[in-house]
Order: C-alpha cells, then structure tokens, then sequence
C-alpha cells in the first residue's frame, strides 16, 4: 500500500535535499518565496509555501484567529497506519504559531497502540527502515490542515499498526479501523483517507470480491450520513503490478483503491501561485551538485492562478483515471462522455503541490526528521482540508436542521447542482517557456541522463474545460461550496 504522503511516496529524499539546498539566506536581489515561523526561520527564495491563511483566503475563507468557529460541532476522523507520539503537542504548537483557537484533537487505537520507540515501527522489509516516521508525517499533515481550515471541529487521528506499506496487513488494518470508527463516532462524520493501492496491485482476479467487502464499511458510513474522502495519489497516471512488493510499474494508465471506490469521493491536486508566478526557461530542475536550477525554479512576483498539479522535478502529479475494477457508477452519468463505462477519478481537487507546499511543524523521531517547520505536499494535504471545508458545510447544515451531507458524489454530480458557483473549473496553464511549464495534464515525466526531464512512456489524462480526469469538478470556492451543500436536501 503506498502512502500518499508529504513530498509524495519515493520522494522524500530527493525534497529533503531540494528544501535544505541553498535555502537558509536570501540574498537582497531576492525576494522571499518561503519564510518559516519560529523557531525554524529558514528562508527560500525559490521553494513557495503557505500559511493556514494564505490557503483560506485563496480558497475564500476568512481569517483563522482565536474567536474562528468553522467547524463548530462537527467531527473530522484521519485515517493513517501508526500516527505519530506527538500529533497533538504538534497540533497545539501550529495552532500557538498562526494564531487559532486550541485544537481538540484525539489519537485513538482500536486495534492497539505502537509503542513508538522505533521510527522503523519495530519492522523491516515491507515496513521500511524509517516507515513509522514517514507515517508520522502524514499524521501531523492530516491534523495541522484539517486545523487550518476547520478549527473547531474535534478531530480524531485513527491510528492502526502495524507502520506498513504494501497493502498486506496496512489495508485491511486499516478498514477494520475505519468500520469501529463508523460505529462508534457521531453521525455527519467526515472521513480523510491519504493512502491507497493500485488496484492492480491487490488481489489479482478476486479484486472485486475484496473491494467489495471493504465497501460495505463505507456503506454503513454514507448510511447514517458519514463522508469519506480519499486522496487520488501522487503518481500522475503511473501504477504499479503486485510483482516485487509494488515497485514494478505497468505500462498503461492506473488508478487506486480506496479513492477508486464509488462510495468515496476522490481529491485530486493543484498548484496553487498566490503572489507568485512560476517561469521556468528550461527543463534542467537540478545543477550538477544537487543545487536548483535557478533557470527551472524562477519566478516573477504576482499574480494568482491554480493549474493540474504536475511538477516534473519529482516526477509527483496528481493521481486519476479509469478504474479497471469499478464500473461507471449512476452518479457519473453525466459525464459519461469523459469516463465511459468505468468509474473516472478525481472527483474535486485543492491544492497539493510541494512548490506551493504548506507548513507543518514536527518534533516526531527527531532522530531522523529533526524538530522543524516542514513544507509538505501532495494530494494527503489535499483530502484532509477538503474534508475540513465539507465538515464546515454540515455545520451550517446542522444550523438549518439537515443531517450530514452523506454521499457527497450524489450531490456534485446532480443535475441540479451549481457546479459554476461551487467549484473553480481548472483549465490548462502555461508558465514561462520550458516544456515543464506546460501544465495540461498528469503525465509523469522522467530524467535523462543530462538531468533534464521529459514526458515518460505511460500518457496521462488531459485537464480540460469541465469535470476532467486530473481535477474532477475543479477546486472548491468555499462560500459557494458551503451554500451549495446547505441548500442540498
């Protein structure tokens, strides 16, 4: 099972090194594209990253302060293998630094707590040599952003061992968890899932069967009006085959399991460029000491624009696609035309790009990540500030005497719905004048030997006018959004 995770899965080096570089002094020639808070203070001047109100005046909410009440009354529930021993030490510091209200958030661990004495998680082979501190990670991203756009919600972090990666015991852990969680959580509850795997990947021919049966937890949710949302991935269009504990990647386009389901609403990712716009000149990301290249990574002061998220450094791209498991679903009927007769992912999008990354402070297994303010991204930033902005619509959905909003895809896709005033439709961007500027879709490109990139062998799916397979519907406009789901029955 792969985490959809900060800096993306197989990344995490490779951004270690391209945050680090180059990035504690600016120079007075340049202007400042990233300032760390306290105690950090680190400054980029190529790397952009965001604030809890940066991403809330983009998107349209007002600012966070200690009087901010979205989120009131409702519970958002995180979903990762292991959480983190400091999730909410962490949680109350990120909430000192940006000014917000005391966080209300809980660990819990239906099925047993680490001990989190290893940031292995007392495993090796498929649970990696530092996969309980990748995990913790994705945790403290989870909550710190649930936060940042809903406050005052309670918020749980649902936690389950083993810190695995590969599907074997991590999924069905996992589900097992989610099914507790169903029961035991109030009704309305909104779900984030920042993991997944290839459905290729799974169970060979009885894939359907299994799917199935995780399904029905899902279903019990959307039966006392529970959301759930699940992170597309961070692979573009790539998956990859069960051979060799999933590091074979296939040949054609792939999607994955959970987001896949057609009881889950699947986030895709954006680039969001709020006072700054990206002008790259050529397709050399990194100079031959490791450095940026200052040609790839440059920027001109201004403007506002949100495209496919698709940065060509990593490769990392938003996931979507055609399921090969899951038939189009009622709801998708509308857009037959772009899905045919499978179920097509994302369903919505918000930003997820690590160029345009948000902070998150850790202090977890301060052996390996140390204790610093972290620029995270991916589309596990996406789902959780999604989830966040959906619980705020049943709080106002409660004010009105309606339950939870419940399957969300039902309502989106209705013929009803004011998609033009919900969602900001994400259309094709071009910046600057390299190739990697071009972005159109989730192709995900390859380095030659040189160090420049190009598109790889496997297409992508094309980011279009209208709902696409890259960004669904287009990213939330959260006062259009809020209103819509209000006024849905």
């Amino acid at each position: 099972m792969r985490r959809f995770l900060a800096l993306a899965t197989g990344c995490a080096a490779l951004a270690a090194g391209l945050l680090s570089a180059g990035s504690n002094a600016a120079s007075a020639a340049d202007p400042i594209a990233c300032q760390r808070p306290a105690p950090d203070n680190r400054v980029s001047t190529q790397l952009h990253c965001y604030t809890p109100n940066d991403i809330r005046a983009f998107y349209g909410l007002g600012p966070l302060n200690a009087n901010t009440t979205d989120g009131a009354g409702q519970t958002i529930v995180l979903v990762d293998s292991y959480g983190s021993p400091t999730a909410a030490k962490d949680a109350a510091f990120f909430a000192q630094t940006f000014g917000g209200p005391a966080p209300d958030v809980d660990s819990v661990f239906p099925l047993g707590k680490p001990g989190y004495k290893h940031a292995t998680g007392n495993g090796s082979g498929t649970s990696g040599p530092t996969s309980a501190d990748g995990w913790a990670g994705e945790a403290s991203l989870d909550v710190q952003w649930a936060y940042a756009i809903a406050p005052k919600a309670h918020i749980v972090l649902l936690a389950t061992p083993p810190a695995e990666t590969q599907g074997v015991q991590g999924l069905p852990n996992l589900m097992k968890a989610i099914d507790w969680a169903v029961a035991t959580y109030p009704a309305g509850s909104v779900f984030s899932m920042s993991f997944g795997t290839s459905e290729e990947a799974f169970a060979g021919s009885s894939v359907r069967q299994q799917f199935a049966k995780f399904d029905q937890t899902f279903q019990r949710g959307l039966a006392k009006h529970d959301t759930f949302f699940a992170s597309s991935g961070d692979d573009g269009s790539l998956g990859v085959s069960r051979a060799h504990h999933q590091t074979a990647t296939v040949d054609h386009p792939s999607v994955s399991y959970p987001n896949t389901s057609p009881y889950v609403t699947s986030v895709g990712g954006t680039q969001v460029q709020s006072g700054w716009t990206w002008n790259p000149t050529s397709d050399v990301p990194f100079n031959p000491d490791g450095s940026r290249s200052a040609a790839y990574w440059s920027w001109i002061p201004g403007g506002s624009s949100e495209a496919v998220w698709n940065e060509t450094w990593g490769p990392i791209g938003t996931g979507g696609g055609l399921s090969s498991v899951y038939g189009r679903p009622d709801f998708q009927s509308s857009v037959a035309g772009v899905v045919g007769n499978h179920r097509g992912v994302p369903d919505l999008a918000w930003n997820a790009a690590v160029n345009g990354g948000v902070l998150v402070w850790h202090t977890y297994f301060p052996e390996i990540s140390g204790t610093a303010w972290g620029v995270f991204g991916g589309t596990s930033a996406s789902s959780p500030q999604v989830a966040a902005l959906t619980a705020i619509a049943n709080q106002s959905r409660a004010t009105a005497g309606k339950a939870g909003i419940g399957n969300l895809n039902e309502v989106i896709y209705s013929a009803g719905f004011a998609n033009a005033t919900t969602f900001s439709d994400i259309t094709a961007h071009t910046y600057g004048t390299a190739a990697s500027g071009v972005l159109q879709d989730n192709r995900m490109w390859e380095y030659a030997a040189d160090g420049s990139v190009h598109p790889g062998a496997v297409p992508g799916f094309p980011t279009t006018t209208g709902y696409d397979l890259t960004t669904g519907w287009g990213s939330p406009k959260a006062t259009g959004y809020i209103a819509g789901l209000t006024a849905s029955p």
